[in-house]
C-alpha cells in the first residue's frame, strides 16, 4: 500500500497545523491523527472539516486518499465547524416546541387571549380539527426521528439549532393564534372544504412516512452508502417515479392540505417559505444523485413532477 506525506492547513489563515508523516489511505485514520497533532480536545472528530479546498465541501469520512486528486504528498485545509450536536436531538428538538406551543393558544391559556370565560372555547368544529392534524404532524415527525431515520451526517452546528428553533417554533406560535383566535372565521365553503382538505392531508403524511421508511431502508445497518431510491410495492412511493425527493412533495402537500383546511394567512405564508425551502433541498439532493449515478432516471424532477 502506498504512505502519503499530509500536510493540513487552516482554511484560511493557510497556516500549517500539523504535518502527518506516512499516512495510510484511510481518511477517516487520517483525520483521527490529525486531532492528536493538533493537540486540542475540543477538535472532535464531528467538529472537523478536512477538505481538498478552502472554499471546497468536507471530504465524507468513506473517501480515501488514493481515490483524490492528490499525490503522495497532499496539502489538505482544516476548518472547525463549532460545537455540534446529533441530528437525532435537533430534530425532537425543533419537533417537540411546535408541538407544545400549540396547545398553548388552543387550550386559550388565560395570559394569551384573555380571562373572559367566552374567549376559553371556540365554537367552530375545525378548530379542533386543526389541532388534531397539527399535533398528528409534529408526533409523526417525532416517531420517524426516534424510530426510522438515518442519518448520513451524525450532527450539525449548535448554531443552527437556535435559528431552526426559532423558524419552527415562531410559525407554530403565529399560526396557532390566529386559528384559536375568539374570532377565527371558518373555511369560506364549509364543511365540504374542511373535509376534502383533512382527505388530502391523511394522504400527504401517510405517503410522507411511506418515503421516509423507504429512504431508511436503503440504509440498514448503518451503511452511509449512497443508493438510488425506487418505488416499491406500496402505492405511496410510486411518486418515486416522477420526483428525486417525493418526501419533500408530501410534506408540502400536507401543508397546502393543512392550508385550505384553516384558510388561515399566516398558515399559507408558512406553507409558502417551506415549498421554497424544500425545493432548495430537493434541487440540491437531484443534482447530487444526477452527478453520482450516470443510470440515474432522467424522466425525474426534484420535488414536483414534470415541472420542478
Amino acid at each position: 500500500f502506498v504512505l502519503y506525506q499530509v500536510e493540513i492547513l487552516d482554511w484560511k489563515t493557510k497556516q500549517q497545523l500539523c504535518f502527518l508523516d506516512k499516512v495510510n489511505d484511510n481518511i477517516v485514520e487520517m483525520a483521527g491523527d490529525s486531532i492528536y497533532c493538533l493537540a486540542d480536545p475540543h477538535w472532535y472528530p464531528a467538529r472537523q472539516s478536512i477538505r481538498l479546498d478552502p472554499k471546497g465541501k468536507s471530504l465524507r469520512d468513506e473517501e480515501i486518499l488514493q481515490h483524490l486528486p492528490v499525490g503522495t504528498t497532499a496539502t489538505l485545509y482544516f476548518k472547525d465547524l463549532g460545537p455540534q450536536i446529533g441530528w437525532t436531538m435537533v430534530f425532537l428538538t425543533e419537533y417537540a416546541g411546535p408541538l407544545f406551543i400549540y396547545f398553548l393558544f388552543y387550550f386559550r391559556m388565560p395570559f394569551v387571549y384573555g380571562l373572559n370565560d367566552k374567549l376559553t372555547s371556540s365554537p367552530h368544529p375545525v378548530v379542533n380539527l386543526a389541532c388534531i392534524c397539527h399535533s398528528f404532524h409534529y408526533i409523526k415527525r417525532l416517531i420517524e426521528t426516534i424510530f426510522v431515520h438515518r442519518f448520513s451526517h451524525g450532527t450539525m452546528p449548535l448554531r443552527n439549532i437556535i435559528k431552526n428553533c426559532f423558524y419552527y417554533w415562531g410559525f407554530a406560535a403565529w399560526l396557532a393564534y390566529y386559528i384559536n383566535h375568539p374570532l377565527y372565521t371558518p373555511p369560506s365553503y364549509g364543511q365540504n372544504q374542511i373535509n376534502f382538505a383533512v382527505i388530502m392531508f391523511l394522504i400527504c403524511e401517510a405517503g410522507n412516512f411511506s418515503i421516509h421508511i423507504t429512504l431508511s431502508d436503503l440504509r440498514r445497518h448503518g451503511s452511509k452508502i449512497r443508493k438510488i431510491p425506487y418505488p416499491t410495492k406500496n402505492p405511496f412511493t410510486w411518486l418515486f417515479f416522477f420526483v428525486s425527493c417525493p418526501n419533500y412533495t408530501y410534506e408540502v402537500g400536507a401543508w397546502i392540505s393543512f392550508t385550505i383546511m384553516t384558510q388561515c394567512v399566516p398558515v399559507g405564508l408558512f406553507t409558502l417559505l417551506c415549498f421554497i425551502q424544500m425545493t432548495v433541498w430537493a434541487k440540491d439532493k437531484h443534482y447530487t444523485y444526477v452527478r453520482e449515478f450516470k443510470d440515474y432516471p432522467s424522466i425525474r424532477m426534484a420535488i414536483i413532477p414534470f415541472l420542478l
